[in-house]
């Protein structure tokens, strides 16, 4: 069984280079020809049904997916926003990651509540759908921070319809269930980190 996180396609403030985070900002037509495109490099990989946050820009980035596949769309799930910025939503992004670059915002959640509600939703979405391959479309902070997690190292920013799968392996009788992260933004997780990849941990924990 496998779950692809899509981070989704472009809004304005993702143009604008403004902090979007828990801010309900739509999809421009950049953002939903990056849908169709996702879409398209998803076709003919048994895709089963396609599940969501519910911010406007990843429902319509999920609808537009599950429309072009011919799947099932799933439910919305409140675990998978994206990450809240607080009073620096709306402001520039890369001035504030200047200034702030352990991403130790004020204001803002924390990355270990971020990754928290990520492996809480993974959790729920394996609850719901674990014996189908489903396609989870969220935001880039909860999906790189989720996947670092599970890899146990950094992972690189997470771009706008990008696709990164992830494994759920039984423990088979020896120990929990664990996630392998297999690719980030569309490259074999390897490929991604010059350092040596730890790419399992229990389902369950948060990493660090």
């Amino acid at each position: 069984m496998t779950f692809a996180f899509i981070r989704h396609g472009q809004t304005d403030w993702n143009r604008d280079d403004k902090l979007q985070g828990s801010s309900d900002i739509p999809l421009n037509e950049v953002g939903r020809q990056q849908a169709r495109d996702a879409a398209a490099l998803l076709a003919d990989g048994g895709w089963q049904v396609v599940v969501s946050s519910p911010l406007l820009r990843a429902r319509e980035t999920a609808e537009v997916i599950a429309a072009q596949l011919g799947i099932e769309l799933g439910p919305s799930y409140p675990g998978f926003v994206e990450r809240d910025y607080g009073s620096l939503e709306g402001t520039s992004s890369s001035e504030t990651m200047a200034r702030w670059p352990h991403r130790d915002y004020p204001g803002a959640e924390s990355l270990n509540s971020v990754v928290s509600r990520g492996l809480a939703g993974l959790a729920s979405v394996w609850a719901d759908f674990g014996d189908r391959d489903v396609v989870i479309v969220c935001h880039g902070t909860i999906i790189r921070y989720t996947l670092a997690a599970l890899a146990g190292h950094p992972i690189d920013g997470i771009r706008n319809g990008s696709i990164s799968t992830l494994e759920h392996a039984s423990g088979g009788g020896k120990g929990p269930a664990r996630w392998e992260v297999l690719t980030v933004n569309g490259e074999p997780l390897a490929s991604t980190t010059t350092e040596q990849p730890s790419t399992t941990v229990d389902a369950p924990g948060i990493a660090g």
